[in-house]
């Protein structure tokens, strides 16, 4: 299919065929706001246009059942092989696609997770269990990138031991990314422990004077810990994205 074709099919979107040459990924869908129809629907689009596989962002429980009964009710279709009828039901029908909901990361990916082929390992490091939604995000969207993947959850300063445990883990990683809310610290402290670019992030994980994650964003981008970037709060795809493109320079360089 055409992107002027897909145009004027969707009607609500003009899904980027080109986005992988240009940045090394395919499109990603942006879940929150949209219907389970508009997200199936640009799946759907993007994979008949040669994506291997799509990423949904921001999509819970209740919308991703809806997006499932809209899929399979889309490989059920029967139509001839013109391309009569909708692109979703077009592109199902071209292969077989599935699709997986992680419910904590609040992810939908239709198509197979890739192979890791990146130069090392992404680290995802999180302060405590309330930082996991944030965390699987970050580290479901590194995988689905092409990278392999190291957890350690629960790992906050307010039991350093259990971070410096993991220390020679995280020092061999190629990027690590920090995920932490109430005061941050966790991104500075890991920021002096290891080598490698560190990706902060704060989340909204707090009480009132942490002011829906303002806190944590603040004292990660005053860290005095050098080689620390930061993401905006709970933006854990962002940081996944920025830390796949750091583990892949030397495999995608010419």
């Amino acid at each position: 299919m055409k992107a002027a074709d897909n145009d004027s099919a969707l009607g609500y979107a003009r899904p980027d065929f080109d986005r992988a040459a240009r940045q090394g990924a395919g499109e990603v869908i942006y879940g929150e706001g949209k219907t389970a129809e508009q997200i199936a629907g640009i799946a759907a689009a993007l994979i008949e246009g040669g994506q291997p596989r799509v990423l949904a962002t921001r999509v819970d429980a209740e919308k991703a059942a809806a997006v499932r009964a809209r899929w399979a009710e889309a490989q059920r279709e029967r139509r001839d092989a013109s391309g009569a009828g909708t692109s979703l039901a077009a592109a199902v029908r071209a292969r077989a696609v599935p699709l997986a909901f992680h419910e904590t990361a609040r992810l939908l990916v239709f198509g197979e997770m890739p192979v890791p082929d990146g130069d090392g390992t992404v680290a995802v490091v999180a302060a405590g269990t309330s930082d996991l939604p944030v965390a699987e995000e970050a580290a479901l969207t590194a995988e689905f990138l092409g990278n392999e993947v190291v957890r350690r959850y629960d790992v906050g300063v307010a039991g350093i031991h259990r971070l410096l445990d993991c220390a020679d883990e995280l020092a061999r990683a190629r990027v690590v990314v920090a995920v932490a809310g109430m005061e941050g610290a966790l991104a500075s402290v890991v920021g002096g422990l290891v080598s490698c670019p560190v990706i902060a992030v704060p989340t909204s994980v707090g009480y009132g004077a942490s002011f829906g994650g303002v806190t944590a964003l603040l004292a990660m981008l005053n860290s005095c810990a050098s080689g620390v970037s930061v993401v905006n709060i709970d933006n854990g795809f962002g940081a996944a994205f920025q830390a796949s493109a750091i583990n892949h320079l030397n495999s995608r360089r010419a």
